[in-house]
């Protein structure tokens, strides 16, 4: 079952943790998310909105459920899906998943066997599943990205976010407690 826009209206620190095992697809690919991370507009110096709308973050500033894919680096994307009140700034780094179909796809486009390492980190995934910036400010209603519902209810741990230098210290990094599909692991 796809999520409608009522599971995306809800606080950003609360979809980062309901997100964790649902179910991401795009076309043929699939993966259940395993780690997020809850960017707040308010006293969160790591979020690309604390400053306010730039044409980089704009769809933050938008509706919930619809993507904000941005390039870090000049070389990786990040998939997040913008939360809380429309006019915030607020969204929710996917961060890891575990794939599930599709994986041969994504072991092409990622150059590795080891199913562990496909999409355990923001641009591993994105590259996995080919997302870009083509993908920016798109429903996940409507639109070629959806997050099924999963009805896992998985044991959730927090923790500081990872590749920050402001607003590291906050504990507001989400993940699946065991999965060894979470970023850092390998």
């Amino acid at each position: 079952m796809i999520l409608r826009s009522k599971f995306f209206n809800q606080p950003t620190i609360e979809l980062a943790k309901a997100l964790l095992g649902k179910q991401l697809v795009f076309g043929e690919l699939r993966g259940i998310i395993v780690e997020t991370e809850a960017y707040l507009y308010r006293d969160d110096p790591g979020c690309h909105a604390s400053r306010g709308p730039t044409p980089r973050n704009t769809p933050m500033f938008g509706p919930a459920g619809y993507t904000y894919v941005y390039l870090i680096y000049g070389m990786y994307h990040c998939l997040n899906i913008v939360s809380g009140k429309e006019g915030e700034g607020e969204a929710v780094l996917i961060r890891a998943l575990e794939p599930v179909q599709g994986i041969e796809l994504m072991q092409k486009r990622r150059k590795t066997k080891k199913t562990e390492n496909l999409c355990s980190g923001p641009g591993k995934l994105t590259q996995a599943f080919g997302i870009t910036l083509k993908q920016n400010n798109l429903s996940l209603i409507d639109g070629p990205i959806q997050i099924y519902n999963n009805r896992i209810k998985p044991e959730i741990e927090a923790s500081t976010r990872i590749g920050l230098s402001a607003g590291k210290e906050l504990e507001l990094r989400f993940y699946i407690k065991g999965n060894r599909f979470v970023s850092g692991l390998n």
